[in-house]
């Protein structure tokens, strides 16, 4: 059986280690371990949300793909560096036990859990690549290429210069034009289609011969989209104002973000 002493000692010990993890978790932000960088998802909404994600490029797919999040409700999970997906709110589900149901817009498949599954258009999709072998930089954005259905913007958390606030803060869906709209069950707009998920076509789309980025040019509708949310995509080869590039251990994802995290 130990001594009072050798107790004592490793007591005083495990106090210290406790006290230099405390001190490390503070220097780092709390963040994620050097090999991974942590998404935090807010919402910030005034009713619920249940966020999909899917890991793109053969990259993983985290949470399963999708959860629930309350009003005030945050979560907050670790991808590994170089991972490549997209985050996207889905509004106006309901799910039963089995996690089967659907939702008025960004479903996938009826299913709670993505598992894989892209979200339907219309959806705010925040599309992140967290670095490449040819450069330690993280790349984020966040599209209205596949319509709108709620605001949504990624910042880092901490960061050097030059990174930015990549999203749509304004609600969308009070100004979309009537040939874009997508109405619940209960008539109210619910989500805003882009002019290629409401019209097609290789013009609207960026495809064929416009598949190139001196022959794709925004749409009148483009043009409203980008009017209203100046740092999101709002046509396919829309980089210049709306790609950021950042280096940071933390990413902020706010459904709804108030109007006072525009920068």
């Amino acid at each position: 059986m130990a001594s009072s002493a050798s107790m004592a000692a490793n007591l005083q010990l495990l106090s210290l280690l406790v006290f230099l993890m405390s001190m490390a978790a503070l220097v780092t932000g709390g963040g994620a371990s050097n090999g991974s960088v942590q998404l935090i998802l807010v919402n910030n909404c005034a009713e619920s949300i249940w966020p999909g994600l899917l890991g793109t490029a053969g990259h993983p797919t985290p949470q399963s793909g999708g959860f629930h999040l309350a009003p005030g409700d945050e979560t907050s999970f670790d991808v590994p560096l170089g991972w490549s997906g997209r985050v996207w709110p889905r509004r106006g589900c309901s799910f039963d036990g089995r996690g089967r149901g659907g939702c008025a817009t960004g479903d996938c498949s009826g299913e709670l859990r993505c598992g894989g599954r892209a979200g339907a258009a219309p959806a705010t999709v925040v599309e992140m690549t967290l670095g490449t072998p040819r450069s330690p930089l993280h790349f984020y954005d966040v599209s209205l290429v596949d319509g709108f259905n709620a605001p949504v913007s990624m910042s880092p958390v901490g960061g050097g210069a030059g990174c930015g606030v990549a999203g749509c803060q304004a609600d969308l869906n009070a100004c979309c034009p009537a040939a874009l709209e997508v109405r619940d069950r209960e008539g109210k707009v619910a989500g805003c289609r882009s002019a290629c998920g409401a019209m097609g076509g290789d013009r609207y789309c960026c495809t064929g011969e416009y598949a190139s980025p001196g022959r794709c040019r925004p749409t009148v509708f483009a043009r409203v989209f980008k009017a209203v949310c100046p740092k999101a995509y709002s046509y396919a080869y829309d980089d210049a104002t709306s790609l950021n590039r950042c280096k940071a251990t933390r990413y902020l994802i706010t459904f709804c973000p108030p109007p006072t995290s525009r920068k």
